[in-house]
């Protein structure tokens, strides 16, 4: 490209004036359209490749979940996309869930009674039967 000489969007409608600074040579909104499709790309080579999940089989689970994260029923996935998990035993797909609690589980080591002994330290914490109920600033 030559100084002084203005190069326009390939993608937009002919006799559209949009500068295109951006590689392709694209306008802003078509840059960004190409990098999405891209990464959506890169999505579903990388859960065929690790899961063997086709990003329809990503789509229709997500959208049986209700389009948030099975666990915590808060992330959406909206700004990351939400992680497969699985079964480290058997390579079984179990659902989506977000990235923390995806950890917990494995932090748990996919072990149910860790997750049922922390709901019996939620409902009764032993802290209460052994030193009464005292908060953080030392009043009840």
């Amino acid at each position: 490209m030559t100084r002084g000489l203005k190069r326009f969007c390939a993608d937009c409608p002919p006799g559209s004036k949009r500068p295109a600074p951006h590689p392709g040579p694209r306008c802003y909104t078509h840059h960004k359209a190409v990098l999405k499709a891209r990464r959506e790309a890169a999505h579903g080579r990388s859960i065929m490749h690790r899961y063997g999940l086709t990003k329809e089989q990503y789509s229709a689970l997500y959208k049986a979940q209700g389009g948030h994260c099975y666990i915590c029923q808060r992330a959406t996935g909206a700004r990351k996309k939400l992680a497969v998990d699985h079964d480290h035993a058997t390579g079984y797909v179990r659902g989506l869930c977000c990235g923390p609690c995806n950890s917990m589980l494995a932090h748990a080591r996919d072990n149910a009674e860790v997750f049922d002994r922390a709901a019996q330290y939620l409902r009764t914490p032993p802290a209460f039967d052994v030193i009464g109920k005292v908060k953080p600033d030392g009043s009840d």
